[in-house]
């Protein structure tokens, strides 16, 4: 794969006391490419997660970020740097719209514009053009003046990825964007999600193996805070010590 190496974490380690989330994790990213991390509970995949996107500090190790070194810089200056992340459980305000919801995060790439209160969102700080974008990427333009409590669980997991998307990223952290999602919007969340790639880089941490193996180009297998194998999906999918430590029959599809 050709393209150019957008994030890198080299032997990034994290300790609770004596107990090692991490042991020493190494991971290339290239841009413009969906890359999986997947691995049994307890793997540390979401501890890598923190690591990559600020939400934590590390214990040992290094975080390079298209050219700098971002290792000791907090959540909010990797934003600017341009990383976006959504959760596993779901975080939304509830009480406004579609549109204020997008609206709000477009701004929050911008502290000082975000915590003005005294103007109304007019202008430049209404962030129409983003929020117009991030609609039509999510396919819920006819939503925009519904309470985003008023969504579908589908629909509302698509918009906090939109909410990701509205600090117009180079990469965004993807952590289990499908949960608790029903069959009919996992196929529509699939393509939306391997859409992103061709303006942004997705990291994708994610247990529906059926949806892994489809858009991944790159999938790292975790397991007890170290990487296991790391390759294309047929690589891993044929991966012997994966199958023994995490996959088992379930690599020919499903949850697990």
């Amino acid at each position: 794969m050709s393209t150019p190496i957008l994030l890198e974490a080299i032997g990034v380690e994290k300790y609770y006391d004596k107990f090692a989330a991490l042991g020493g994790v190494n991971l290339k990213v290239r841009a413009n490419t969906v890359h999986s991390v997947i691995g049994p509970n307890g793997a540390g995949k979401t501890t890598l997660f923190h690591m990559l996107t600020g939400t934590k500090t590390l214990s040992a190790g290094r975080i390079l970020f298209d050219g700098h070194d971002v290792t000791n810089e907090p959540d909010h200056r990797r934003v600017q740097r341009g990383i976006a992340r959504s959760f596993q459980v779901t975080s939304l305000f509830p009480s406004l719209s579609v549109r204020e919801n997008l609206r709000l995060a477009a701004q929050g790439t911008a502290p000082a514009r975000a915590l003005n209160c005294w103007h109304e969102p007019e202008g430049p700080r209404a962030c129409a053009d983003t929020v117009a974008s991030v609609l039509a990427k999510l396919g819920l333009e006819s939503f925009a003046t519904v309470p985003a409590g008023n969504l579908s669980h589908g629909q509302q997991r698509r918009l906090e990825v939109g909410m990701a998307l509205a600090a117009r990223p180079k990469a965004i952290f993807l952590d289990e964007p499908t949960s608790g999602m029903g069959i009919d919007d996992l196929d529509d969340m699939k393509r939306f999600i391997q859409s992103l790639r061709d303006e942004h880089t997705v990291v994708l941490i994610e247990h529906n193996m059926n949806i892994v193996m489809d858009i991944s180009d790159t999938v790292t297998v975790m397991q007890q805070g170290r990487v296991l194998a790391e390759g294309l999906p047929h690589e891993i999918r044929s991966d012997d010590r994966v199958r023994a430590a995490y996959l088992g029959n379930m690599i020919t599809g499903g949850k697990a």
